[in-house]
């Protein structure tokens, strides 16, 4: 899974002024390697001036569809985003990491099931794979899509949004909210956020019917929509969300009082791809992800924040403190699964696990 492969440029599409759509060229050797889920992201390698680079984005096609394309949207100050929607043409090669990501649920052709989507500009690169896919495998469900926008010229597949609803009349709904271009029904119009999910809920949808909830977008209309999910009657087991990197607000970290009796050092085991390294560190000073990075390991990774998951492993021995946490879910945590990129460690001694995936 920490390995990388280079990967050709196929197509780079303009699907708006600031986002792109780029497909890659996954060559038969490498096709089992690089089959996803749906809903599940790429984590992206490259040297930009000499600078290792990674980034993670959405996987935007459906699993039938068997093509492997993302959708990069530049970013004010995105040193990964703003070379690729300037540069990236077809023929070049990027080093690609294998498919990753929860944001999914199991799918069974025999259900019967009403899914519910709330997305925010580039929030609709997984939800696209995910109502794509789930349409198909799923012949007797429903899926009603809410997409929030600053305007139309600014959303992301907007024809094959229109071509998916023209295909499966009476089983997806489609509706945009726009938050600076007027629109006939005041219901949707503004941002999405806890008030007007609690509108749209009142009078267009109705929480009795749904199933499973998808939200993706930036922190505070993730949170805000999945209360008033909540607030309607929805489980909170039954909301999926997925933020991107680029929508988490930068944290510094606190330090944590360390009593003078304890040791300052830990030491720390770091089992990936079958074989195990070691490495000493201070406390509280570095997470483990920067340490083993600062020791010559080459740990796996991508955005740094607490938000993609890539560098998911599993604590088999001693005590960390994770800081910040996007991605994984209440279960995991509990399993003792933490993101190396937000761990510090306890305890004088650490083993951690990137190959479990359970």
């Amino acid at each position: 899974m920490s390995k990388f492969y280079p990967l050709t440029v196929a197509q780079v599409k303009h699907e708006t002024r600031d986002a792109i759509a780029v497909t890659f060229d996954v060559p038969p050797e490498l096709k089992d390697t690089f089959a996803y889920r749906q809903g599940q992201y790429l984590t992206l390698r490259t040297s930009i001036d000499g600078e290792d680079v990674r980034r993670s984005y959405s996987i935007c096609s459906a699993v039938q569809d068997e093509r492997l394309r993302v959708a990069i949207k530049r970013c004010s100050g995105g040193l990964f985003s703003n070379w690729a929607t300037e540069r990236l043409q077809p023929g070049m090669q990027l080093e690609v990491m294998p498919p990753s990501g929860n944001f999914n649920v199991p799918l069974d052709a025999a259900s019967r099931r009403h899914y519910l989507a709330f997305a925010a500009g580039s929030g609709i690169t997984p939800i696209l794979s995910i109502v794509k896919t789930t349409l198909q495998a799923e012949p007797e469900s429903r899926f009603t899509i809410v997409y929030g926008n600053r305007a139309s010229s600014t959303v992301i597949f907007r024809d094959e949004l229109t071509d998916l609803k023209d295909q499966y009349l009476g089983r997806l709904r489609l509706v945009y909210v726009m938050s600076r271009e007027q629109q006939d029904i005041e219901l949707f119009n503004g941002r999405i956020n806890e008030a007007k999910c609690g509108q749209l809920l009142d009078g267009w949808i109705d929480i009795r019917d749904i199933d499973v909830a998808f939200i993706c977008g930036p922190e505070d209309m993730m949170h805000g929509v999945s209360r008033a999910l909540q607030t309607a009657g929805l489980a909170k087991e039954q909301i999926r969300i997925e933020l991107f990197a680029a929508s988490a607000p930068t944290r510094e970290r606190k330090p944590r009082d360390v009593s003078l009796d304890a040791r300052h050092q830990t030491e720390v085991t770091v089992i990936m791809d079958g074989s195990a390294a070691s490495f000493t560190m201070d406390k509280d000073k570095e997470s483990l992800l920067e340490a083993g990075l600062r020791a010559g390991i080459d740990m796996r990774y991508s955005c740094k924040g607490g938000v993609c998951s890539t560098c998911r492993c599993k604590v088999l021995d001693g005590e960390v403190e994770m800081d910040v946490n996007y991605a994984l879910e209440d279960y995991e945590v509990a399993r003792g699964f933490v993101l190396s990129c937000q761990s510090f460690p306890v305890t004088d001694k650490v083993v951690v696990d990137f190959d479990i995936a359970e």
